[in-house]
């Protein structure tokens, strides 16, 4: 196989250039991320360890093992939005008793640990990921149900959260619920629907109504333990399948749970591991300062695959998508990768090499830094719209496991072709200097300026400047459009953990695509 080389000259000043820039951008991303760990403030953390409680990712910690990993998806949801950085549910891959593991967690220390909007986007796509994956979901249940005034927001959605539970349990799927406090009206199915639930004695309240709500409904004067406490439902109701003593004994268990599920992955293993030839440390100033700029994609897979060695499918053939297969993490890959617009040529060497690794069930990645598809009248009399759907359609109906990493920009129809997040790939992860939208800003204010014929120059100017502001990435990340900002450096790393994750599942490809316009 064929093994990379590098033009890249990390003591030139265009290089140290790139870095500077990728740096501003990481320090942004950075800064958000530590408000997001803050949870609820200072006040709220002290208040909360008062209760002798101890902060959601302390809890995690516990929970994972000590020699294993915890990949933190989303932690910048909500960034934007009125509601609080991270949506108040931590999320995230980890090792627990030697098994990935999905884990959800809601913060406490945040609005009560009550669901927003954000939160109940997260809390669905961490579903979704135990799903697509088989991977075990855990849940870290401490929560004051629906944010009420926002019920408008939650209702509706949210209630597809107990759908799942139950489609995970039918699909062979474990949930383990850990309950250390509230579990209240909505929330308390989540213990309900689960194949077992922890319940902390003196802290777990589980009930459709509390008291306020029971003395509305039936002039009930209700008392909080009798009505869903932990020892009520352990002893009287059944919901509880095992009594924990305090915190550090309920995750004890939830350990203990996990280990007697004996889990096994149902895909290939991996192979030996081997380090890229090139520093990954290098991918800092790979990106061009300015995201216009073109460059090679090949500098990224030369720092992420395994030893660097790369098997190039159609090499001197629609050279601006870059095709091949190699292994990264000691898993066989194939890799779409973008080195320019998509023409015609790109659309159909794209399509061809998708389906050879539905064949061969490799799963693929795709490396997005995409303006989109090729306009204009030679390239439409060309056929650029049946071939660029030749790709869609290619990537639509491919049943392997997709991974999608956008390293600069992401505009137009190009995103749907190099797997996007509407394209359900299983996931999807961004640099800092990541751009996304419709096309590029300038040259939407320029299509909008033709448009209005130059009438409302204040109002293209607006629109511009939305869009640049609605293209970045923590505005992406914010949304839940991607499953997390990285630092560039650490890609390898973070895509091996997902591969690694891919594979609990058994990897499959097809070969039952749509109807193919010659």
């Amino acid at each position: 196989m064929h093994v990379l080389t590098t033009q890249i000259d990390a003591a030139s000043e265009a290089y140290k250039a790139n870095v500077a820039a990728m740096r501003i951008s990481l320090d942004e991303v950075d800064a958000a991320t530590a408000l997001a760990k803050l949870g609820g403030g200072e006040k709220y953390v002290a208040r909360h360890r008062e209760r002798g409680k101890l902060p959601v990712r302390e809890r995690i910690d516990l929970l994972v093992d000590r020699e294993g990993w915890f990949l933190e998806l989303s932690p910048l949801a909500g960034w934007g939005t009125t509601d609080p950085l991270t949506g108040g549910l931590v999320t995230g891959i980890g090792v627990v008793a030697g098994a990935e593991c999905v884990i959800t967690a809601n913060d406490p220390t945040m609005r009560g640990g009550t669901l927003t909007a954000t939160s109940v986007k997260k809390q669905l796509r961490a579903m979704e990921i135990s799903r697509l994956n088989r991977l075990p979901l855990i849940n870290l249940t401490e929560s004051g149900g629906a944010d009420l005034p926002r019920q408008a927001e939650i209702f509706v959605p949210g209630g597809a959260s107990f759908k799942n539970l139950t489609q995970l349990s039918a699909a062979g799927i474990p949930v383990v619920t850990l309950v250390f406090g509230n579990s209240t009206a909505g929330g308390a199915y989540m213990p309900g629907m689960s194949d077992y639930t922890v319940l902390q004695r003196n802290a777990a309240k589980v009930f459709l109504g509390g008291p306020p709500l029971v003395k509305m409904a039936i002039n009930e004067d209700a008392d909080e333990e009798e009505l869903g406490g932990a020892l009520m439902h352990a002893r009287t109701s059944g919901l509880a399948d095992y009594l924990a003593e305090d915190e550090v004994d309920a995750i004890r268990i939830g350990r203990e749970i996990i280990t007697h599920l004996r889990w096994r992955k149902a895909g290939p293993p991996p192979h030996a591991v081997t380090d890229p030839l090139f520093d990954p440390g290098e991918l800092l100033g790979v990106a061009p300062a300015d995201i216009r700029q073109p460059f090679d994609v090949r500098e990224v897979l030369a720092r992420l695959l395994d030893g660097s060695r790369f098997e190039e499918f159609k090499p001197l053939y629609g050279t601006t998508l870059v095709c091949g297969w190699g292994s990264l993490g000691g898993y066989d890959i194939g890799v779409l990768a973008n080195n320019g617009i998509l023409f015609s040529e790109e659309s159909q060497k794209g399509a061809q090499f998708i389906q050879l690794c539905n064949r061969i069930g490799i799963p693929l990645l795709f490396v997005q830094n995409i303006t989109g598809f090729m306009v204009g009248t030679r390239y439409e009399q060309g056929g650029i719209i049946k071939d660029g759907a030749k790709l869609i359609n290619a990537v639509s109906n491919s049943t392997v496991p997709h991974l999608t990493l956008m390293v600069g920009a992401s505009y137009g129809a190009g995103n749907y072709g190099m797997s996007g997040r509407a394209y359900d790939p299983r996931f999807v992860f961004t640099w800092p200097n990541h751009r996304i939208a419709v096309m590029g800003p300038k040259q939407l204010a320029g299509v909008m300026n033709i448009v209005t014929k130059g009438r409302d120059p204040d109002g293209v100017a607006a629109l511009e400047a939305q869009v640049e502001r609605e293209s970045t990435a923590l505005f992406a990340t914010g949304q839940i459009w991607d499953d997390g900002i990285i630092d560039p450096r650490e890609t390898r790393v973070v895509l091996s953990v997902a591969l690694s994750a891919v594979h609990n599942g058994p990897v499959a490809g097809t070969s039952n695509f749509g109807v193919w316009r010659m």
